[in-house]
C-alpha cells in the first residue's frame, strides 16, 4: 500500500484555527498563562486605538526564548498535550500562542530574550494567503534586522521601552485587528475597542486573582493594564463569607481540593459591597462551582447541571482545584474555558451540594425567619394550601377587627372588599424580581414617632394604665413589633412598666 505525506493546505488551515472559539478575554488570558509559566513577575498589557489602526501587545519580564525554543513556541502544534508537563505549566496543547493571537489579528509579532539575545518571529496572516498552499512562511530572526527594517514601528518602540535593558522577557504584539473593529463607522469601532478592553481587564482580575493576591508562586505577579496595576476580584468574598468544611475527591491518584463558600446575606454588609460580589450577573447567575487549575480560574458559576440555580442557594460558592495532570480526565478544552468533572467526581461533588445547600438557604431565609417568629400578630399571613403559598392581609389584626366594631355589616362587606382589593393586586412578579436581583434597594418602610403615637392610641386610652401582658403582647403586634425601638422609646418617655 502506498503512503503520501499529506500536509495541510497552510492558509485553509489557519483561517479556519481562527475559529476555534477565543473571545478576546480567553485569547489574552492564554497569552499570560505563557507569561506565568516563563516565571514572569510583572506582567504588563498596553493597547491603543491609533487613529483606526489598533495594536495590542502583552511583555512579560520572564526567562525569555533563544532563537531555537522560539521557533519552536510559533511552530503550530509543537507539544504533544499528553506529555508530562511541569506542575505549574499553564499550558496544554502547545497551540495557544498561535490560535488565541490568530483569533484576534491577522499579523502576530513575538520578540524575546534570554541571555542578553534578542530574536523576533512574525506570523504574517496575508502572506500566507498568498504564498503557496503547503508554504508556511516564518519570519524568524535576530532583533537587529528587526529595528533596521522597522525603527520606527510601534513594536520597536515597545521592545526600546520594555524589553532593550532587561536580562530577559517576551513581548507578544498583535497588529492587523480585524476581529474587534466591525462596527459601521470608526468612531463605533473605537468604542467597541475600548470597551472590549475594559472588559479583558475585569477579566483578568477574576481568572487570576488567585495569582495576583497569593504567594502560591516563588515571585509576587503584578499585572498592568496601560500602566495602570490590577487588583484581584476575590468571588468568594474571603474577609466576610462562612468557610464550611474542606473535602478532598482522590482520583486517578490525584487529589482535588473542594472548599465550599457561603457569602454574607446582603443585611450583613454594604450595599457596594454586596453590588460588588454579585459578580457581572448577580447572585442568583454567578453561585456553583469555581474550578481552578493551577490556582488559575478555568470555569466559574456552574453546578454542572447536578442541581439547578435557585434563590435559596444563590449564596453559595464552591472553589475546586485540580492539579494539571488531570486535564484530560476534566475534558478541558483548548481556550481553558470549558471542563467537565469525570462520573465519580460529579457523584463526590453532589454529596457535598447536599451538605452545604439547606446551610445556604438558611443564610438567605435567616432575617425573614427571625421577624416571623418574633411578630406573634403580623400585618401578613403567610398560608401554605394545596402545595401553592398565599399571602393575606391577617383579617384578625387587632386594627382591623376595631374598625370592624364600628361599622355595619354593609360597611363591614365593603372593608373587606377593599381588602381583597389589595391582596389580589399585589405586584408579586416585580416584587420576586426585585428580591431577586438587587434585594438591598427594595426599602423597608417605618414609621414616624407621631404616627406610632397615632396607633397607641387606638390601644390605649390618654387617662390608661397599661398592665404589662396588654405592652408586651403590643410588641409583639404589627406596626410595634417592626418599629420596636421606637415603641419601647415611647412607652419609657410615659413610664410604663413592661
Amino acid at each position: 500500500m502506498k503512503k503520501y505525506n499529506t500536509p495541510p493546505i497552510a492558509s485553509s488551515l489557519v483561517e479556519s484555527m481562527r475559529s476555534i472559539g477565543y473571545s478576546i478575554e480567553s485569547a489574552i488570558a492564554d497569552l499570560i498563562d505563557n507569561s506565568i509559566t516563563a516565571e514572569s513577575s510583572e506582567i504588563d498589557i498596553r493597547f491603543n486605538w491609533d487613529s483606526g489602526n489598533p495594536w495590542f501587545a502583552l511583555i512579560d519580564d520572564g526567562i525569555g526564548m533563544d532563537l531555537e525554543t522560539l521557533w519552536d513556541a510559533m511552530r503550530i502544534g509543537f507539544k504533544n498535550p499528553l506529555e508530562e508537563r511541569n506542575k505549574n505549566d499553564l499550558g496544554r496543547f502547545g497551540i495557544g500562542l498561535k490560535t488565541a493571537s490568530f483569533s484576534q489579528c491577522r499579523k502576530l509579532t513575538v520578540i524575546s530574550k534570554r541571555n542578553g539575545e534578542t530574536n523576533f518571529a512574525i506570523w504574517d496572516l496575508d502572506e500566507i494567503a498568498n504564498s503557496k498552499s503547503y508554504e508556511w512562511p516564518l519570519t524568524l530572526d535576530k532583533i537587529s534586522v528587526l529595528l533596521a527594517q522597522n525603527s520606527s514601528s510601534k513594536v520597536v518602540s515597545i521592545y526600546q521601552q520594555f524589553l532593550k535593558n532587561r536580562s530577559s522577557g517576551t513581548i507578544v504584539f498583535w497588529s492587523k485587528l480585524d476581529r474587534i473593529t466591525k462596527g459601521k463607522n470608526n468612531i463605533d469601532n473605537e468604542n467597541n475597542f475600548n470597551s472590549k478592553l475594559s472588559d479583558v481587564r475585569k477579566y483578568i482580575e477574576l481568572t487570576f486573582h488567585r495569582i495576583i493576591s497569593s504567594d502560591t508562586f516563588e515571585k509576587n505577579k503584578i499585572f498592568r493594564m496601560n500602566g495602570l496595576q490590577l487588583e484581584a476580584y476575590d468571588p468568594f468574598n474571603l474577609n466576610k463569607s462562612a468557610e464550611m468544611h474542606k473535602e478532598v475527591i482522590v482520583y486517578d491518584g490525584q487529589k482535588i481540593i473542594v472548599q465550599p463558600y457561603i457569602l454574607p446575606h446582603y443585611t450583613k454588609i454594604s450595599k457596594a459591597d454586596w453590588k460588588k460580589y454579585g459578580g457581572a450577573s448577580g447572585y442568583l447567575n454567578e453561585q456553583g462551582f469555581y474550578v481552578y487549575r493551577n490556582k488559575r480560574l478555568i470555569i466559574h458559576a456552574d453546578w454542572f447541571r447536578l442541581i439547578p440555580r435557585s434563590e435559596l442557594t444563590k449564596l453559595i460558592r464552591i472553589q475546586v482545584d485540580i492539579p494539571n495532570t488531570l486535564d484530560s480526565s476534566w475534558e478541558i478544552d483548548v481556550k481553558k474555558s470549558v471542563a467537565y468533572p469525570p462520573i465519580e467526581v460529579k457523584k463526590r461533588l453532589k454529596t457535598i451540594i447536599h451538605k452545604i445547600e439547606i446551610t445556604g438557604a438558611k443564610v438567605f431565609r435567616q432575617k425573614g425567619q427571625k421577624l416571623t417568629s418574633k411578630t406573634k400578630v403580623p400585618g401578613w399571613l403567610r398560608i401554605a394550601k394545596e402545595d401553592e403559598i398565599h399571602y393575606q392581609i391577617n383579617r384578625n389584626h387587632p386594627f382591623i377587627s376595631e374598625f370592624i366594631g364600628r361599622f355595619d355589616s354593609e360597611n363591614t362587606k365593603h372593608l373587606m372588599s377593599i381588602i381583597d382589593l389589595l391582596e389580589i393586586s399585589f405586584p408579586r412578579e416585580t416584587y420576586y424580581s426585585d428580591v431577586a436581583t438587587s434585594p438591598e434597594q427594595i426599602n423597608k418602610p417605618s414609621l414616624s414617632r407621631e404616627k406610632i403615637i397615632e396607633f397607641l392610641a387606638i390601644f390605649i386610652d390618654e387617662k390608661e394604665v397599661p398592665n404589662k401582658k396588654k405592652l408586651n403582647d403590643m410588641l409583639e403586634t404589627d406596626p410595634f413589633a417592626s418599629n420596636k425601638e421606637l415603641t419601647v422609646e415611647i412607652f419609657k418617655e410615659r413610664n410604663y412598666e413592661f
